[in-house]
């Protein structure tokens, strides 16, 4: 009987060690990144410095979405009716991709609002704005655009991106500088 008892002991054991370790493992875990989120919720600073971040990616994703877009929709306008499928399958893709993350700008924008950053926010409005004119202007079967117009539309984007990382640039510079 001892004998079977033993090996049940044993495996009894172990398995509460292995939940112990677990446990006190988890709840070190808890109280590290408690402590992180306290220092962050009680820095202001690093909170608005952290939301300017957020907003940067957002942009970041946006603009990432906009040249891949804007590339496949020239391809197109250059190719005409001989465009594969496969590639406005591709743009299909690529547009729906891009209306979500316009989705996720308009949450910046009201985060800007949020801090008080009406220039910063009318300029990323404009940026929006002006990649949304492109959609409507630059399409499929489009053949009437030339490639020089179409340049010429995305350098306007482009100088509204530059102009809004501008204004986000320094206003994250203040924020560290304090």
């Amino acid at each position: 009987m001892m004998t079977e008892l033993l090996p049940m002991l044993d495996t009894v054991i172990k398995v509460s060690t292995g939940a112990i370790l677990t446990l006190a493992v988890l709840y070190a875990n808890k109280r590290i990144y408690s402590n992180q989120q306290k220092r962050i919720n009680h820095n202001p600073t690093q909170y608005k410095a952290n939301l300017l971040e957020d907003i940067s990616a957002c942009v970041g994703h946006v603009n990432h979405s906009f040249a891949k877009y804007s590339s496949l929709v020239i391809e197109s306008t250059r190719f005409g009716k001989g465009w594969p499928p496969a590639r406005k399958q591709e743009l299909d893709k690529i547009n729906a991709q891009l209306v979500s993350e316009f989705e996720k700008l308009s949450s910046a924008e009201a985060q800007l609002l949020m801090l008080g950053e009406k220039t910063m926010e009318k300029t990323l409005r404009l940026y929006a704005a002006r990649i949304a004119l492109f959609r409507k202007q630059v399409y499929i079967g489009r053949e009437d655009i030339t490639e020089q117009e179409i340049a010429e539309l995305k350098s306007g984007i482009m100088q509204l991106r530059e102009q809004f990382y501008g204004l986000l640039s320094k206003r994250y510079d203040k924020l560290l500088a304090a």
